[in-house]
């Protein structure tokens, strides 16, 4: 029994799919097959049922599963000491950036690592800043630079990065364009272009208008804050942005702040607190790269 066979047979389970685990573990299907099918014969029972379109555990691969997940941790947990002991940093580490990120202090700090630390497989992941957050509490992200509103999730050690309040954004002619700031009321009586669920800057807007019992009319909804921009200077509702995504946008749409709003966007790398070496080393080169120092 050999340790691919059973991260082979684990990447299967997981995915539920064997062209999927062939791409997880890049190698080809047909290789995949044949590991799993030797992993079989050596076990003397199917680990998998494959008589359907989605790939089953058999009552022996649920029995097994358990215990390939504990070997393999337990294999990587030996190259960690040994890391630890010689100070080398190596293995995969799996970086997890919400999506339409163009913060570019991190793309800093991960060529920084690879360069300093080139044995290190680095996999970026984009997602909602929800699931990274679930990612990083379940060991399949490493890493995650996500959005939140007014604190970072629970149960993960975090550093912040930016912490700023909304603005509503709007072009020349717009019927708020002439005022100093607007009130949530004054907001949520337009149609609003804003993040999706899922993202930090929703999140907030979600909370402060729970709190005032009122019902925003989302018209449209990006990942992208150049999108957002895009639809709102086309007059297709108002931007929901935060106060530093807006300034990028001064020449086509004013930022109002929301009077009525304290509740914080915040932009944060999280991470587990039992860590391994390599999202330490990855640590120091983002505190390095946005500017920060010392421990969050």
């Amino acid at each position: 029994m050999e340790l691919r066979q059973l991260e082979y047979f684990v990447a299967v389970a997981e995915e539920r799919n064997f062209t999927r685990a062939a791409e997880r573990v890049h190698i080809s299907q047909s290789g995949v097959s044949a590991q799993v099918r030797r992993l079989e014969h050596e076990l003397g029972a199917e680990l998998f049922d494959r008589s359907a379109r989605s790939v089953a555990l058999t009552a022996a691969g649920e029995a097994a599963l358990a215990h390939a997940r504990a070997a393999l941790a337990s294999a990587a947990a030996v190259g960690r000491a040994v890391d630890e002991v010689t100070g080398l940093v190596r293995g995969r580490l799996t970086v997890g950036m919400v999506v339409g990120c163009t913060v570019t202090p991190l793309f800093d700090a991960l060529a920084s690592f690879h360069a300093a630390h080139p044995g290190v497989e680095v996999r970026l992941q984009e997602g909602d800043s929800d699931r990274l957050a679930d990612g990083v509490r379940g060991g399949t992200v490493d890493l995650a630079l996500i959005g939140a509103a007014a604190s970072t999730p629970d149960g993960l050690d975090a550093l912040t990065i930016i912490d700023e309040r909304l603005v509503a954004a709007v072009p020349p002619g717009h019927p708020l364009a002439g005022l100093r700031h607007v009130t949530l009321d004054e907001l949520t009586a337009h149609p609003l272009v804003c993040m999706p669920p899922g993202t930090g800057l929703r999140a907030v807007l979600d909370q402060a208008c729970a709190a005032r019992d009122l019902r925003p009319s989302i018209a449209l909804e990006a990942g992208a804050s150049d999108a957002i921009a895009d639809l709102a200077a086309r007059g297709l509702g108002v931007a929901v942005l935060s106060e530093s995504m807006a300034s990028a946008y001064a020449d086509r749409l004013t930022a109002l702040p929301l009077a009525d709003v304290d509740i914080p966007a915040l932009l944060a790398l999280v991470w587990k607190p039992a860590h391994n070496p390599a999202v330490r080393a990855l640590l120091d080169h983002a505190r390095r790269a946005f500017g920060t120092a010392g421990t969050p």
